[in-house]
């Protein structure tokens, strides 16, 4: 296994103002060993994938709780993998109703968490499912 530190990328797709669950999974994700960037509130699907891009982020987190995932999640999934993200590893959390997800499998999203999730059990995924 590398020394190199897994890289973390957090954000809030959409017009979200909600943050308190992304800070406390990235503080989370911090004090399990990863390497965490917040990005923030209010992002575009294209600013998070130009910023996964330009960190060499290993995972991108999103988080959405105002209903708008079906759209945000899979637009930022495919402009990573367009920006040539191959491998990134994109995961999402928040207010998402379980019938969604097979949708969301299927454009690209590798796992969603919900409010609760402990958050070994998302650090847990993440480096069980990050090449490296």
């Amino acid at each position: 296994m590398s020394d190199k530190k897994i890289r973390v990328l957090v954000a809030k797709p959409g017009l979200d103002g909600h943050d308190r669950g992304a800070k406390v999974v990235a503080r989370g994700l911090r004090d399990a060993g990863f390497e965490v960037i917040y990005l923030g509130l209010r992002l575009t699907p294209e600013q998070i994938a130009e910023s996964a891009i330009q960190e060499d982020a290993d995972v991108v987190g999103l988080s959405c709780l105002s209903g708008a995932h079906m759209s945000l999640f899979p637009t930022t999934v495919k402009l990573i993998r367009e920006k040539g993200g191959k491998d990134v590893l994109v995961v999402g959390g928040g207010i998402i109703p379980r019938e969604d997800v097979p949708k969301l499998t299927a454009a690209g999203m590798a796992q969603l968490f919900w409010p609760g999730t402990p958050l070994d059990e998302i650090a847990k995924f993440i480096r069980a499912n990050v090449g490296g």
